[in-house]
């Protein structure tokens, strides 16, 4: 995962596509299938009135997050679950630690979680001499390659069955022309033996309900419901921007979700957890524990400009839709959020001066903002960084420095008219030349020079 150094997205996209030119074709496949999918799915339903509803639904529980979270604390603790706050980071991974103390852990199973990605949840595991086991397929793909999640929903999306199975065939014995079915079934082997075995099971969460303290989890393989059942003691890491008033508030997302993500009706399973088992249940933890994360998102929910930025349910249809995205996956973002959304999480998050190259990697099409189920407006939110970015005096030297002299040049009318009469004609062939006016007159045609030097339209 990254370090604290400004993220260089240029360098870290040229290095990725130079080492693994492959991964273009395998993202922009997986991405155009999933995206697809979406397409199909909202068909099916009226999805402008689903998407509006959502939409607000979101916005009315940003704006009253407060008064729901001291809800959901209440709920979820009536209900036996012990519900812990923290304010960063370090404080979500103290918890854990203490966590991990009291109930002697010492193997840990984990359902897909993009929250404890984004605090460096396995790597503080290690670190205590617990032994992790990412068990969706995807993350246990990467977690054997030592890589981080590619993709919000679809963590190897950058890797090629062919990949993989070289891969397995050197960490788990599998034959080197093993399908895919073959593949899942070695890892599920390997899976098994840690679900009976782990003494916790860490998860993230979709959504909170308020009204009844529910976490709720959606997904497809079952490894997020083994991993809440299977230990006895469950820990789900929550933003908290993830509570919803209701729990019947749930029957519009999750099938929404399901639909933007992958364009399934709903995902294969959905759990609703509402406590540890209780005196006449056969199944389940003896004890839950809800972490409630902030790490950033109080200072971003008061941006007035960003704050929307935290409606977003995590289905990753802007990254599938995104033409920058699909080039290189999620790698060169260098965080646990890519796409779209994650450029504007990032400078929210990790602060403008690490991230303010990532809003740039955008060609602001607007698609993003068509698919996104809750109506994010990505583009205006990703002109904003860029337009702070440029007011804090970060940005590339280049592109000021031209910006800053085409500025003078079109502030002095004659100097103006002069300069597009040169480059209008054969002195115009040499600036051709120059990098940032040959790509920008590859689809842009040049001001006509005006020989009463005023611009004609």
């Amino acid at each position: 995962m990254p370090t604290e150094t400004p993220i260089d997205y240029r360098a870290h996209a040229r290095g990725l596509l130079r080492d693994t030119p492959g991964v273009r074709d395998a993202v922009t496949r997986a991405t155009s299938h999933l995206d697809g999918n979406r397409e199909l799915a909202y068909a099916e339903i009226d999805e402008r009135a689903l998407r509006d509803w959502a939409a607000g639904l979101r916005r009315h529980a940003l704006a009253n997050l407060d008064r729901y979270l001291l809800q959901a604390e209440e709920r979820l603790t009536a209900n036996g679950v012990e519900v812990h706050w923290a304010d960063d980071a370090s404080e979500a991974l103290a918890v854990l630690a203490t966590l991990v103390q009291r109930y002697a852990v010492r193997r840990v199973v984990k359902g897909k979680s993009m929250l404890t990605e984004e605090i460096g949840a396995n790597a503080a595991l290690e670190g205590m001499g617990v032994e992790v086991f990412e068990t969706d397929l995807g993350e246990y793909i990467i977690q054997l390659a030592h890589e981080h999640p590619s993709h919000i929903i679809a963590p190897a999306i950058h890797r090629s069955v062919e990949d993989i199975a070289a891969q397995f065939e050197s960490q788990l014995g599998t034959p080197s022309d093993a399908d895919p079915e073959a593949l899942a079934a070695a890892a599920r082997a390997r899976l098994r033996e840690a679900f009976l075995s782990a003494e916790m099971g860490i998860t993230g969460a979709n959504f909170v309900a308020a009204d009844s303290g529910t976490v709720a989890l959606v997904e497809n393989e079952g490894n997020i419901r083994l991993s809440t059942s299977a230990p006895r003691v469950h820990v789900a890491f929550v933003g908290i921007e993830k509570v919803v008033p209701r729990l019947a508030d749930l029957g519009g997302l999750l099938p929404l979700i399901s639909r933007a993500a992958t364009g399934q009706r709903l995902g294969n399973y959905v759990s609703l957890i509402s406590g540890p088992r209780r005196a006449d249940e056969a199944d389940g933890p003896e004890a839950v524990h809800v972490v409630f994360v902030d790490n950033g998102r109080s200072a971003l929910l008061g941006d007035p400009e960003q704050g929307e930025a935290l409606a977003c349910i995590r289905c990753g249809a802007c990254l599938n839709t995104c033409p920058v995205f699909r080039q290189t996956g999620g790698h060169p973002y260098q965080w646990a959020y890519s796409g779209p959304i994650g450029a504007v999480l990032a400078p929210a998050l990790l602060g403008l001066e690490r991230a303010w190259m990532l809003p740039q990697a955008s060609t602001l099409c607007g698609a993003c903002e068509d698919v996104c189920p809750v109506r994010i407006p990505l583009p205006r939110m990703l002109v904003t960084w860029r337009q702070r970015a440029a007011a804090a005096g970060l940005g590339f030297a280049g592109e000021a420095l031209a910006v800053k002299s085409w500025r003078w040049v079109a502030s002095h009318p004659g100097l103006f008219h002069r300069s597009v009469r040169a480059m209008s004609g054969p002195l115009g062939h040499a600036f051709g030349g120059v990098p940032v006016l040959r790509e920008w007159t590859r689809f842009r045609v040049l001001p006509q020079a005006d020989d009463a030097g005023e611009d004609t339209p």
